[in-house]
């Protein structure tokens, strides 16, 4: 019996196939997971003229999300920290016109823990107020990365239909929203 040799590109290679396979699952998961990603990013991005999907906690630890905002009047969303000097001084101004304000749901934001934001509600007496809204993102950044906030205090108008008409940030016109948002009732 004559003797064959048997070279390498007759044997299997299960190692290389499984390899390929390996490739292979890795390159699907990735772009499955790529996906998934531009969708749910697409759809944040796509309303971005709209109140973001923000989430936060309230110092009663109830959590409180954008879709229990009452539609159907204007909405003032203030992203602060009560820490911040700028805040603090914009927070007493804007108190002084919270009146004008009352037609509005006012969400005020921060993402400071929830003893910092209970110091502030009872510093600011806002449970007076039954349009004002306070509570923490903690450490999301959901709400700070959405407006991509570099400076605070930072203040978004609404209209009724949840429509952006104005933003600013750090030095906040509340003349100037004050009007816009009599324009808006």
């Amino acid at each position: 019996m004559e003797k064959t040799k048997t070279t390498r590109a007759c044997t299997m290679r299960p190692a290389l196939i499984s390899g390929r396979w390996i490739h292979v699952k890795s390159f699907l998961f990735g772009a499955l997971l790529f996906g998934v990603i531009f969708c749910l990013s697409s759809d944040i991005w796509a309303q971005s003229n709209k109140v973001p999907p923000f989430r936060m906690t309230q110092s009663n630890g109830k959590l409180f999300n954008a879709t229990n905002l009452p539609y159907g009047k204007p909405i003032l969303l203030i992203y602060f920290s009560p820490d911040c000097d700028h805040c603090q001084v914009m927070m007493k101004e804007w108190f002084k016109k919270a009146d004008d304000f009352k037609k509005a749901s006012v969400v005020m934001i921060s993402f400071l823990p929830i003893d910092k934001m209970a110091a502030f509600e009872k510093d600011f007496k806002t449970n007076l107020y039954p349009n004002i809204i306070v509570g923490t993102e903690g450490l999301s950044f959901f709400v700070r990365n959405y407006y991509r906030i570099a400076d605070m205090p930072f203040m978004a108008l609404y209209d009724k239909d949840g429509n952006l008409i104005t933003s600013h940030e750090k030095n906040i016109p509340l003349n100037e929203l004050v009007n816009r948002l009599k324009k808006l009732n």
